[in-house]
C-alpha cells in the first residue's frame, strides 16, 4: 500500500509529462555540476576561479528569484517552465560549441552560469505553484517525494557519475555536450504540457470572473503589493520565518565548502580525480533519493515540523568531520548521512508550503523561500576560495557542521514549532486552502 501511495501522482497525465521533462533536465544539471568544475580546471583555474563561476550562478538565482515568484503567481506556469528549459538549452549548447572548438574562456562560463541561475529563479516557483493545480492535495507528499527521489538519483548521482567518466575518458567539452543533449530532449517533452492546466473549481471560477490572473494573483494588484504581501505573510508566520532563517545560515556555512572546496578535499586528502568526486556526489544522491522515496511512501508525520528541522540540523553534523577524513569510504559515509537527512527534510518542506500556504501566495512564498534561504549563497561561494587560502580546510568544515545543528534547535524552540504542529494538523484529505495558515500567529 505504501508503494502504491508513492506512485499515485502518475495517474495524472500532466504530472507524467512534467516529471519526465524534469528528470531529464536535472540529469543534465547533474552532469553540468561536474563538467563545469573540470572545465574551469581545464582552463587553468583553481578555487578562486571556481568560486567566481559558482558565484555567478547563485547571483543570477538570488537576483531574480523574487521576480520569478511574482511571475509564477501572475503568468501561466506552463509557459514559464517551457521558456526556462529553452534558455537552458541555448546557454549549454553555446558553451559546448565554444568548448569543442577550444575557444571557451572563463568569462563565457561565468555568463552562462549566471543565465542558468536566472532560469532556476523562474523555474522553481513555477514548478511549486503548478503542482497543487494538477494534483489533489492527498497526492502532494507523494509528488514531492518522487521529485525528491529522481532529483538526487539523477542530479547528484547518475549525472555527476557519467560526467566524471566523460571528463576522465574524453574531455570536459564532451561532458558539456552531453548536458546540451539532455536539455534538448527535456525542452521537447515539456512542450507536451497541456495549455489548459487542470485546477480546483474555486480557483478556476475566480480566474473566469477576472478576480485573479492566469497564475492566481489578483488581477489588479501591483508588483510591489504582490511582493509586500508575500513578505508580510512570511514575517507573520513563525514556523516559516524561522525555518528560512535556519536555512539562510546553513547555506552560508555549508554550500560554499561543499560546492567549492570538496573537489580539492578529494584531490589533496584522498588523491582522487573527477571520477571519485562524481561518485561521492552519487553516494549523497542515492541516500537522498532512498530517503525521499521512503518519505513519499508514508503519511506526513504528525510532528512534521519537529521531524523536518531536527532531521536537517542533525544531518549536518558529519560535515564537521570532512576536513579530517583521508579515506574514501569515511567521506562517502558522511555524504550519505547528509544526503539522507536532506531528502527527508526537503520532501516534508515542499509539502508544507503546498499544504499550509494559501494558494494565491504559493508562487511568491516559494520564491521567498529560495531568496531568503539562498541569499547568502553568493557570499558563501565567494568566500570559500579566499578563506581556503588563509584558514585550514578542516576548520571551515568543522564550523559549518556544528553551527547548523545548533541553529536548528534555536529555530525549533523560538518558533514554538512543537506547539504549532499540534495546533495545525495536516490530515491526508485536507485541501491546501483549508489547511493554509490564512491567519498565522504573530512572531
Amino acid at each position: 500500500m505504501a508503494a502504491l501511495r508513492a506512485l499515485r501522482p502518475f495517474a495524472h497525465r500532466e504530472f507524467r509529462v512534467l516529471i519526465a521533462a524534469l528528470s531529464i533536465s536535472i540529469f543534465g544539471s547533474g552532469m553540468w555540476a561536474v563538467a563545469m568544475v573540470y572545465e574551469v580546471i581545464h582552463l587553468g583555474g583553481g578555487p578562486l576561479e571556481l568560486s567566481l563561476v559558482a558565484t555567478a550562478a547563485s547571483v543570477g538565482l538570488v537576483a531574480f528569484v523574487l521576480a520569478g515568484g511574482i511571475a509564477a503567481d501572475r503568468l501561466p506556469q506552463r509557459l514559464l517552465i517551457i521558456a526556462v528549459e529553452g534558455a537552458n538549452l541555448a546557454v549549454i549548447a553555446t558553451i559546448a560549441a565554444l568548448a569543442m572548438v577550444d575557444v571557451l574562456q572563463l568569462w563565457h562560463l561565468a555568463i552562462g552560469a549566471f543565465v542558468l541561475g536566472v532560469g532556476q529563479a523562474f523555474f522553481f516557483p513555477a514548478y511549486s505553484a503548478i503542482l497543487p493545480r494538477i494534483l489533489p492535495a492527498d497526492d502532494l507528499l507523494a509528488a514531492n517525494g518522487l521529485e525528491g527521489t529522481v532529483r538526487p538519483v539523477l542530479q547528484q548521482a547518475a549525472g555527476p557519475a557519467l560526467a566524471g567518466i566523460l571528463v576522465a575518458s574524453l574531455s570536459p567539452a564532451h561532458a558539456v555536450a552531453g548536458v546540451a543533449m539532455c536539455h534538448l530532449l527535456a525542452f521537447g517533452i515539456v512542450n507536451f504540457l497541456s495549455r489548459q492546466t487542470p485546477g480546483f473549481p474555486v480557483q478556476l471560477g475566480a480566474e473566469a470572473a477576472g478576480m485573479v490572473g492566469p497564475g492566481g494573483a489578483p488581477a489588479n494588484s501591483s508588483l510591489f503589493k504582490d511582493l509586500a504581501e508575500g513578505f508580510s505573510y512570511t514575517i507573520r508566520t513563525p514556523w516559516l520565518l524561522w525555518t528560512l532563517i535556519w536555512a539562510c545560515l546553513s547555506v552560508l556555512f555549508l554550500i560554499g565548502p561543499i560546492e567549492v572546496l570538496l573537489p580539492f578535499v578529494v584531490r589533496d586528502q584522498l588523491g582522487g580525480d573527477s571520477r571519485m568526486f562524481g561518485f561521492l556526489l552519487a553516494i549523497m544522491g542515492v541516500g537522498s533519493a532512498i530517503a525521499a522515496l521512503a518519505t513519499a511512501s508514508l503519511r506526513l508525520p504528525r510532528r512534521y515540523l519537529t521531524v523536518m528541522v531536527l532531521t536537517w540540523g542533525l544531518g549536518s553534523l558529519p560535515v564537521a568531520a570532512i576536513g579530517f577524513m583521508d579515506c574514501f569510504w569515511m567521506l562517502g559515509a558522511a555524504m550519505l548521512v547528509f544526503g539522507v537527512t536532506e531528502g527527508i527534510g526537503t520532501v516534508i518542506w515542499g509539502t508544507l508550503l503546498q499544504r499550509r500556504v494559501p494558494r494565491h501566495l504559493l508562487g511568491r512564498i516559494s520564491s521567498l523561500d529560495f531568496f531568503v534561504s539562498l541569499a547568502l549563497m553568493p557570499v558563501s561561494m565567494a568566500l570559500a576560495g579566499p578563506m581556503a587560502q588563509v584558514v585550514p580546510l578542516w576548520l571551515i568544515f568543522l564550523i559549518g557542521g556544528l553551527v547548523c545543528p545548533l541553529m536548528a534547535f534555536v529555530a525549533l524552540f523560538v518558533a514554538r514549532m512543537m506547539t504549532d504542529e499540534i495546533g495545525n494538523p495536516l490530515t491526508p484529505d485536507a485541501a491546501p486552502d483549508e489547511a493554509a495558515d490564512t491567519q498565522p500567529d504573530a512572531v
